[in-house]
């Protein structure tokens, strides 16, 4: 396969809600009755980018930034209101069977197995909408619920399976007739940190074996550190970052956090902690630092000729603090008008 095949094109989406706006009290209910104000919100304003056969891309974002109705207009369940894509060559929203048999979107809130029969059911109901051969149905079922763990779990009903195995099951169910493309919405919320990790790592191999295009929205940032070496970052409907996730972190983390355990017995270091950084409060006996970047070998060394050191850290800032400081950087602009 051509890994240089751009398998998404997205130029230029918007999608705006007109809603009802209510005057407060009794009084502004009736008015409502007979004259209406309206105002349009934009969920997605001019969103824009593309994406590369074989590419997994983190799809970021506060809640209500866009991005499950970018999902829903690039899987063809909303209509956008202006701008224009195309997924594999087709129109999402024109539905073609071309199309759907091709993607796959999974809402991790949202289930599509039915509730009340063994998931085996549900995922053999699937296969005859797809159409897929029984030889190659039971063939990939094989294959993905020994990968993923829940081959024991077949004949058990929907409503009785552990949220992570019900997760696991609709992963299946998404995959059976093999997508090249695939929307993930948040598939590890809610579940525990074992669960998170099974799907995760199912997702790399699959993505790796398969070559399957992969956008994800997560607000696990782990998903988004073990998956997604590019991200697509939006807020308030509109894309302010598209780059590498290495690329974040250069640009916006220019310091690590040195962290110094002190041998027992010292309370207060004797030496000025912050000629090397900025001192964070820690617990006694901890003396934690952030430290730019091109500092911290001076200021490790440093440390330890001035210090009673008994243990010493240098952590990465973690991303999703990265990420938070974006976004409210993004919310202070628009607050000034910039």
């Amino acid at each position: 396969m051509n890994n240089d095949r751009v398998v998404m094109e997205v130029s230029g989406l918007t999608k705006a809600f007109k809603t009802h706006k209510k005057e407060p009290g009794l009084a502004g209910a009736v008015r409502g009755l007979f004259r209406r104000k309206h105002e349009t919100v934009f969920a997605v304003k001019d969103v824009s980018f593309t994406v590369r056969e074989g590419e997994f891309v983190g799809f970021l974002g506060p809640n209500g930034a866009g991005k499950t109705t970018t999902l829903k207009m690039l899987s063809g369940l909303l209509h956008p209101t202006s701008g224009s894509a195309r997924v594999l060559g087709c129109v999402p929203w024109e539905r073609k069977d071309e199309y759907r048999r091709q993607f796959a979107l999974l809402l991790g809130q949202k289930n599509q197995l039915w509730w009340d029969l063994p998931a085996r059911d549900s995922l053999e109901l699937n296969a005859k909408i797809y159409g897929i051969p029984k030889e190659q149905f039971e063939r990939t079922l094989d294959e993905l619920t020994a990968l993923l763990g829940v081959a024991p779990k077949l004949s058990t009903a929907v409503r009785e399976l552990s949220l992570g195995e019900r997760m696991k099951f609709e992963l299946i169910a998404a995959l059976l007739h093999e997508p090249r493309v695939l929307y993930l919405d948040e598939p590890t919320i809610g579940l525990d940190v074992v669960s998170q990790q099974v799907v995760r790592e199912f997702l790399r191999d699959h993505n790796r074996r398969r070559r399957t295009t992969i956008l994800l929205t997560s607000h696990y940032m782990a998903d988004i550190q073990e998956l997604c070496e590019r991200v697509v970052i939006i807020d308030r409907g509109t894309v302010f970052f598209d780059g590498r996730l290495a690329d974040i972190l250069d640009r916006f983390a220019d310091f690590k956090v040195v962290t110094v355990q002190l041998a027992s017995g010292t309370a207060t270091p004797l030496m000025d902690p912050a000629r090397y950084g900025e001192v964070v409060p820690a617990d006694p006996g901890t003396l934690r630092l952030r430290v730019k970047r091109d500092r911290v070998i001076a200021a490790c060394k440093a440390l330890l000729d001035e210090l009673p050191v008994k243990d010493i850290d240098i952590e990465e800032i973690p991303v999703e603090d990265i990420i938070r400081q974006l976004f409210q950087r993004e919310a202070q602009k628009a607050g000034n008008g910039e």
